[in-house]
């Protein structure tokens, strides 16, 4: 970290940040805030903490071994991994291509509504913003793509922050919600709002993408686990605080809808207190959100097709796999395919997106569980802190899991 400025040390955990909230956890969290008030704010730093202790395992795992975790499952157990993850990451590509398309295109449809039908909004706008996606990773590198996505999150993060400071929260009982663990029945709804919004925190496949934003960063070794587990608090302070954000804001209207459509229902409802400037602002900080996860998928999931292409076929990969044929031809798929499902509604869409979602979650805790007790050094071993609190993701994950399939 010596000699390097703020931004560049906490670069990796901003886009964790950017690319883990999208338009599912803000819809998610104002809606439970909606129904449960401010008493379940706990539950937001609960479910960020969980993805934390996530996220620090797969940087220590690949800090000791060279290896991402994907490049380390392939070359130890090849076969098996891709059985599983194949087929897991080609549904999930398709369905977050869709949702996150079909969201950018409500969120600027409401913000300039150019067309009459918002279905067309949608389909137009949707296809532009993945359209654009593509220019800034194809064009522009990582770099670029850094840079965007810090403006993107703070944008959203000061939009959505300074909303709800507007909204004159009582600070004693954000202090409770935050402090005393609590569930409202809300008519035998609360434990499952509650649950679902533990979940929503800060992305699911996607961190996989951390291990080779690091790379980008040029952290080798373990001597740099230090400023990953700094730029990933920095990160998940940031999606808990918006997290938190999201619940006082909701937590003051009422509001109905699902996915962006109750975004757009927010804003509407945020009219009567903060006025038509509120109403707009609120809008273009929630676009700011959605368009960074779109964005961050764009760039950083075509990583791990190209990686794991690579070493399922023994070929050498490039030093950058962002300028490789693999990388780019998945870059976009990724922007083209998921195109046919703009026809989906975006709460189907954002259902199927949160099923598989919640299902990569326990894989990724039980592969930690493996390799950093098996493979890894003494040195980069977990703890028994660590076991337990990788045991706990596994059982609240697949607990959470198993609710979203019925």
């Amino acid at each position: 970290m010596k000699g390097k400025s703020l931004l560049a040390t906490l670069g990796p955990g901003i886009l964790v940040a950017a690319t883990g909230v999208g338009a599912g956890d803000l819809a998610t969290a104002a809606f439970t805030g909606s129904r449960l008030g401010v008493a379940v704010l706990w539950a937001v730093v609960v479910g960020a903490g969980l993805k934390l202790v996530l996220n620090e395992g797969l940087a220590r795992f690949q800090l000791a071994t060279g290896e991402t975790l994907l490049e380390g499952l392939l070359s130890r157990a090849r076969w098996p991994v891709l059985v599983v993850f194949a087929p897991y990451f080609l549904l999930w590509s398709y369905f977050v291509g869709a949702a996150l398309m079909s969201a950018t295109g409500v969120a600027m449809n409401a913000i300039a509504p150019a067309f009459d039908d918002p279905a067309r909004g949608k389909l137009v706008f949707g296809a532009a913003h993945s359209a654009l996606g593509v220019a800034l990773v194809w064009l522009g590198g990582f770099r670029l793509f850094e840079r965007v996505m810090g403006l993107c999150i703070g944008l959203m993060f000061a939009v959505v922050c300074v909303t709800a400071a507007a909204l004159s929260p009582d600070p004693s009982a954000i202090a409770a919600g935050l402090a005393v663990p609590s569930i409202p029945d809300a008519d035998g709804a609360g434990l499952g709002w509650t649950v679902a919004l533990m979940g929503g925190v800060g992305g699911t496949l996607t961190v996989l993408c951390y291990g080779y934003w690091i790379r980008e960063s040029g952290r080798q070794t373990l001597a740099d686990l230090r400023a990953c587990r700094i730029d990933l608090a920095a990160g998940y302070g940031m999606t808990a605080l918006f997290g938190v954000a999201m619940v006082i804001i909701g937590s003051h209207v009422d509001i109905d809808g699902r996915g962006a459509g109750l975004i757009v229902a927010l804003a509407d409802a945020l009219e009567k207190p903060l006025g038509p400037v509120g109403r707009w602002a609120f809008l273009v900080g929630a676009w700011g959100a959605i368009f960074s996860s779109l964005l961050g998928v764009w760039q950083a999931v075509p990583y791990l097709f190209a990686d794991a292409l690579y070493r399922t076929t023994g070929r050498t990969p490039p030093e950058r796999l962002e300028d490789s044929r693999p990388y780019r031809l998945y870059l976009l798929a990724l922007a083209t395919v998921p195109a046919l499902g703009l026809t989906l509604s975006f709460a189907r869409a954002q259902k199927l997106y949160a099923i598989f979602g919640a299902a990569f979650m326990p894989l990724l805790a039980i592969a930690l569980l493996v390799v950093n007790n098996r493979v890894v050094g003494d040195s980069a071993r977990n703890r028994w802190p660590t076991n337990a609190a990788l045991a706990a993701c596994l059982a609240f994950f697949a607990w959470t899991a198993a609710r979203s399939l019925t």
